[in-house]
């Protein structure tokens, strides 16, 4: 198993460690850190911060996927899929959506 060391920054303080949410599940769930609702009108994107950094070990990288139900339900997608973590990236993972919808 690969160690991936985790900061959490002052305004994710209170949301869950990303973590795998079943036992079968392929990647971890992350959270907005956001204080109020974001809304998105149609076509439109927003980079939401996680509040977390992510130490990925060298000659690896971390992957940002969209969730199929989000997409279906509301048309809320990534635009950048799936979006890459260097290994030497140390700054906040955000992540980059786009409403599809209507």
């Amino acid at each position: 198993m690969i160690r991936v060391k985790v900061k959490r920054l002052p305004h994710g303080e209170g949301l869950d460690l990303p973590a795998y949410a079943t036992e079968h599940a392929a990647g971890f769930d992350l959270r907005a850190a956001v204080e109020e609702s974001v809304v998105l009108e149609p076509l439109a994107r927003a980079l939401i911060p996680t509040g977390f950094v992510f130490e990925i070990p060298e000659g690896y990288e971390g992957q940002i996927r969209p969730r199929s139900g989000l997409a279906f339900r509301k048309g809320i997608t990534l635009l950048n899929s799936p979006g890459t973590v260097d290994a030497d990236y140390r700054g906040e993972v955000k992540v980059l959506l786009i409403n599809l919808g209507q």
